[in-house]
């Protein structure tokens, strides 16, 4: 069982909208703050710890797993490394591709860490999770009741904000059965016209709030580039200024609500309304490609 005054957070958002990226780099500075961090990777392709671990990719509790014959065979030190400002480091791992339920190999990896001590003296513990919560096997900490809060990083772009929807759609699923909360939405800025707008926007139409609107800037590559968060590369940065800003805004949050995902037609006219999508033609092809 986990501490009841640990606070479990969740990151989600579409495949490559820089989600890993701007959890490691925000919860960086948390712990800079003096927050203590778990960090529980939910992704295959265990991202999630690098630029903590300076590393490629961490061993992850299913491949030590598959390696030893069971979970049961695995020591806690093995699978949770420390890395950058003592921020804990776990990577659940998943399936290989095409057999097997990601979902499973999560739950199965957070019941170990949570038996052998993980979530212990920890303030946050933080879920970093596969793009959509259509899959769900990618719903298991929400599902399971273990992510309270939610934080969905998306952008002005027209795909990621459909999958902050559907995403919204997911918690609200559970928000009842799992008291799991949205707790905003990040803006990871891809220079679109009136993002921030656009995102505050649809932000109210899900009942909640975009937490922060993180600039783009070519320093956050420069960091990944080597391993490191920008807490770490360029402390002194606007950019890491940006990232403990949204940590600050993180921590004291109290805006925490169901979230009220909105139909697609209406998030066509909020996308034509803004001027990302030009006509119903244009609406057709969003629906062609999410159907």
């Amino acid at each position: 069982m986990t501490d009841e005054k640990i606070r479990q957070i969740a990151f989600y958002g579409k495949g490559g909208i820089g989600k890993s990226t701007t959890s490691q780099n925000t919860l960086a500075a948390m712990a800079e703050m003096g927050q203590r961090i778990l960090i529980v990777g939910c992704d295959p392709k265990a991202d999630s710890t690098r630029l903590m671990l300076h590393s490629k990719a961490q061993t992850s509790v299913l491949q030590l797993a598959a390696e030893r014959g069971a979970v049961e065979d695995i020591e806690l030190h093995e699978v949770m490394l420390t890395g950058f400002r003592d921020v804990r480091c776990v990577e659940s791992g998943g399936p290989e591709p095409g057999v097997g339920c990601a979902g499973r190999g999560i739950i199965t990896a957070i019941n170990f860490l949570e038996e052998n001590g993980a979530y212990k003296d920890v303030d946050f513990v933080s879920y970093d999770v596969l793009g959509d919560v259509v899959c769900g096997g990618f719903a298991m900490p929400i599902r399971e009741g273990k992510a309270q809060e939610i934080y969905i990083v998306t952008s002005g772009e027209m795909m990621a904000m459909y999958a902050a929807n559907n995403i919204a759609r997911g918690v609200l699923k559970y928000a009842h059965t799992g008291g799991v909360r949205l707790g905003g939405l990040i803006c990871n800025s891809r220079n679109t016209d009136r993002e921030i707008e656009l995102i505050e926007t649809l932000a109210k139409r899900l009942n909640t709030q975009m937490i922060h609107f993180v600039p783009r800037d070519n320093i956050v590559q420069h960091a990944e580039l080597r391993r490191m968060t920008v807490n770490e590369y360029a402390p002194d940065s606007n950019q890491a200024n940006e990232y403990r800003t949204l940590a600050t805004k993180i921590i004291d949050n109290k805006s925490l609500a169901i979230p009220t995902p909105i139909e697609m037609e209406e998030l066509e006219e909020l996308l034509i309304e803004f001027g990302i999508l030009e006509s119903e033609e244009n609406a057709a092809m969003l629906v062609g490609k999410t159907a």
